[in-house]
């Protein structure tokens, strides 16, 4: 059904003022197109107003849907697949467990939506926003995130293996125990986010700022953090085993208890960070790290941290 169809039959106007056998015959004959029956349509929502909409469970696989309205609506569980919104307005909609991977998502608004549960695996996404939505659970297996805003969403226990994500906001979010193995971040903002226990792995962390995050426990065996921001974080017992950690800001983090075997530190700025029964360093570690009078050395004493002293030899 075409555009001008679609609007003629009524779905110009919101949904309680519309056809609803109209809107079931969009829907037949989209999943016919998708079977390649004879007279199917593809489904075509752009510029039409959905509010409130009872979408849930539909096949809406590869549906497009321009400029359209579906404030509220519910699409619990619905197939999404390949599915293009561009400029689609979806504010407190619920899609818990809707599935649209391999979607293409510009300029969309998910704000406090319900997406637990949801798949954006493979999905290019650009410029949308998903403020304090509940995206927990939420599977984004290599998605390709360019400057969207997830500010206080709700991401806990996400996956986000080998996502693609530039210049997206993730401030006061909430991550906990979110896996980001092997994903790739660049210029991301992690501001007061919460992150604990999350897994970063052979993460790629390139120009991000983690300023007064919180990172308890969360894991980022040999990831790169280079040129990252880090400043005043809560980080202990976190895992930096064969992390690449040069040129990163640590200054005034809590690191107590953190595992630094084998990272790479040249430059590292650890000034004012507290670094008490912190174990794996050494004394080159140390060395080559920047460290001040206000930083806390693994064996409890204040540095600067002095070659030859035993300072990187944590406390008991």
């Amino acid at each position: 059904m075409s555009v001008g169809d679609f609007k003629s039959a009524g779905f110009g106007m919101p949904l309680s003022e519309s056809r609803s056998p109209e809107l079931r015959r969009v829907l037949d004959a989209h999943v016919a197109w998708l079977n390649h029956v004879p007279g199917g349509a593809q489904a075509n929502f752009s510029g039409a107003t959905l509010n409130d909409a009872e979408l849930d469970g539909v096949n809406l696989s590869r549906a497009l849907f321009r400029s359209a309205f579906l404030l509220e609506a519910n699409l619990s569980g619905a197939d999404l697949s390949g599915a293009v919104l561009d400029r689609v307005d979806l504010r407190r909609a619920s899609l818990p467990h809707a599935d649209l991977t391999g979607a293409s998502l510009t300029n969309t608004d998910f704000s406090v939506c319900r997406l637990e549960g949801a798949i954006f695996s493979e999905a290019e996404m650009q410029f949308n926003v998903f403020r304090q939505s509940d995206l927990s659970g939420a599977r984004l297996l290599e998605v390709h995130a360019r400057n969207c805003d997830f500010s206080g969403a709700l991401l806990t226990g996400a996956a986000l293996h080998q996502a693609d994500i530039q210049e997206t906001t993730f401030t006061a979010a909430n991550l906990d125990e979110a896996v980001l193995f092997n994903a790739r971040i660049h210029s991301g903002r992690f501001v007061t986010a919460s992150a604990r226990q999350a897994n970063f792995g052979s993460a790629r962390v390139r120009g991000c700022d983690f300023r007064n995050a919180r990172l308890s426990g969360a894991k980022f065996c040999k990831a790169e953090l280079g040129q990252s921001n880090f400043g005043h974080c809560e980080m202990s017992r976190c895992d930096f085993r064969e992390a690449k950690l040069a040129g990163a800001d640590f200054s005034g983090a809590t690191l107590t208890r953190a595992q630094f075997d084998d990272a790479s530190m040249f430059a590292l700025d650890l000034r004012a960070a507290d670094l008490c029964g912190a174990r794996g360093l050494t004394a080159l570690q140390l060395s080559q790290a920047r460290t001040d009078s206000e930083t806390i050395l693994p064996d409890g004493k204040n540095g600067p941290y002095l070659k030859g002293s035993g300072a990187e030899r944590p406390a008991r």
